[in-house]
């Protein structure tokens, strides 16, 4: 529960904020991690006072403050020297005792996020409260009475969470000595890795989610500014080169001799396009995930900064004019081909698949909330709140369905020729699969795969479906309605397995025309 909590945090702007408010600065962080333990002594019902200890700490140590910088941290015993810290607002008191004091900040039990185990508020807990608590624990372990610290709250860790952290560190790829990013797999099984060894941007989201809630930034950091560096390297297929702004769908950590020095080498970073990829496919979901990463990032650690470099608005620029770009299209919604998202296979979701139409809402949302106000951003500022109006309608008129939309439906009328037309797409009823009329429940309801004309895809998809819950293209009452749909037909959609990408799965001959008979997309 408290995982969900966190994840809506990032996207909702309720996330911790750093203890020390200095969005300008361009270093990051979190509350010291010297490997810090949190000792929590009950002071009353309902406070408790938070106090960091640190592990041989001398006093000549440079000012503490519990944010606004990089500390040292730790990926499976490889040290990261992190950048040096700037300004901070903290007072300082003198060393007392070999350590180096400052203020101590407090607040209730509640403002303490389970997830990153920092403090929220900026109430300041005085040295000389710090001095009671220290002679309060003296008193107490004289008189027998242990103090529990760090054992009570490893006590409260899942182990298969903790086993989770484990996994994922280790699969954290560094470049220069610094982490960048976590790889697609990591099978100790597998001798034929393909290209599951390298950094998608896709599938880092998550990774960068729940290290962005466990409070560990400069890796988030390092993987946008490093993808935002391959957004301008020039990449052609078949002599083609596509429009600019486009981000890769991974890259790989290579190292190669050093230009003429045999004995010498170097790391570089080798960016596939897609020209490389099994089946070509277009990467297409990248640059939307990468704007909604990094909006998260500046929601959830407090820095602006990054948002704010020039390089970081040119890129932003760069996707959303590839993205508003004219074309051929009457739809505000996103044309793409089969394979540009999700699994990089056919899965036949070629047109406007609510995937990609739920990622680019968000990426258009979070990218208003980015863009510095400028002259030359006007334009493109006025084409993107046009497209978000156009665009939440379409999804929300012609994309859902219910029992009452697909009674509609079963009574269209075909072959309309006029501007107010009822059945717009010019869809037969007979195209309705019969699995749909006996699934679909009384209360409920559910935004459909895939909207073209003459065509509409009744398969429910998860994440089309919940980025449109967290992103809020669709409406409220559209929300409830997906999640009673999701409990009602629980056992459909999760049963004793984790939730599917989709239902219901394709089977016999519709499996092998859809998919071209891939035996990986089963």
């Amino acid at each position: 529960m408290g995982t969900t909590e966190g994840v809506l945090q990032v996207f909702s702007g309720v996330a911790p904020r750093n203890l020390c408010s200095d969005p300008s600065s361009n270093a990051l962080g979190l509350a010291y991690s010297f490997n810090s333990r949190l000792v929590s002594t009950k002071r009353s019902a309902s406070k408790k006072i938070k106090i960091p200890v640190y592990a041989s700490v001398q006093s000549s140590t440079p000012e503490t403050c519990g944010v606004q910088g990089f500390g040292g941290s730790s990926y499976k015993d490889r040290r990261i020297d992190r950048l040096k810290f700037s300004s901070c607002r903290c007072q300082r008191a003198e060393g007392v005792g070999g350590t180096t004091t400052g203020n101590w900040f407090v607040d209730s039990a509640d403002d303490l996020n389970p997830l990153n185990t920092m403090v929220n508020g900026p109430h300041v807990l005085n040295f000389d409260d710090v001095k009671q608590l220290k002679e309060e624990k003296t008193d107490s372990m004289s008189n027998g009475a242990p103090i529990a610290s760090s054992t009570i709250h490893r006590a409260n860790v899942d182990p298969i969470e903790e086993e989770a952290w484990d996994l994922l560190r280790e699969s954290v790829v560094y470049y220069c000595g610094s982490p960048i990013g976590t790889i697609a797999a990591n099978d100790p099984t597998s001798s034929n890795v393909l290209n599951y060894d390298q950094v998608f941007i896709r599938d880092f989201i998550p990774s960068g989610i729940a290290f962005l809630l466990k409070g560990e930034y400069d890796i988030v950091r390092n993987f946008i500014l490093h993808t935002l560096q391959l957004q301008s390297w020039e990449k052609t297929m078949d002599c083609h080169s596509p429009g600019q702004g486009l981000m890769p769908a991974s890259f790989k950590v290579r190292t190669v001799p050093l230009d003429g020095d045999d004995s010498a080498t170097e790391e570089v970073l080798d960016p596939d396009f897609g020209e490389a990829a099994i089946g070509r496919v277009a990467p297409v979901d990248s640059g939307l995930w990468w704007i909604i990463l990094l909006r998260a990032y500046g929601k959830i650690s407090g820095d602006l900064s990054v948002q704010e470099r020039i390089d970081v608005q040119t890129g932003i620029k760069m996707i959303l004019k590839l993205c508003l770009a004219d074309g051929f299209d009457m739809f505000p919604t996103l044309l793409v081909t089969d394979g540009s998202c999700m699994i990089d296979r056919r899965m036949g979701i070629h047109g406007h698949p609510l995937e990609i139409q739920a990622l680019f809402y968000s990426a258009l949302l979070s990218a208003r909330e980015m863009l510095a106000p400028e002259d030359g951003s006007a334009d493109l500022i006025r084409a993107l709140n046009n497209r978000l109006v156009a665009l939440s309608f379409h999804i929300r008129e012609y994309y859902w369905i219910d029992l009452r939309k697909l009674n509609e439906i079963y009574r269209y009328k075909t072959e309309e020729y006029s501007y107010d037309a009822v059945n717009k797409f010019n869809i037969y009823p007979d195209q309705i699969p019969p699995w749909l009329v006996e699934w679909i429940p009384n209360r409920g309801g559910y935004l459909i795969g895939n909207l073209q004309p003459a065509h509409m895809d009744f398969r429910f998809f998860s994440l089309g479906n919940f980025w449109s819950i967290v992103s809020g293209l669709a409406t409220v009452d559209q929300s409830h309605a997906i999640l009673d749909l999701i409990e009602a037909k629980w056992a459909d959609l999760v049963s004793d397995m984790p939730l599917k990408i989709c239902y219901p799965a394709l089977e016999g001959q519709e499996w092998q025309i859809i998919t071209g008979s891939d035996p990986k997309n089963t």
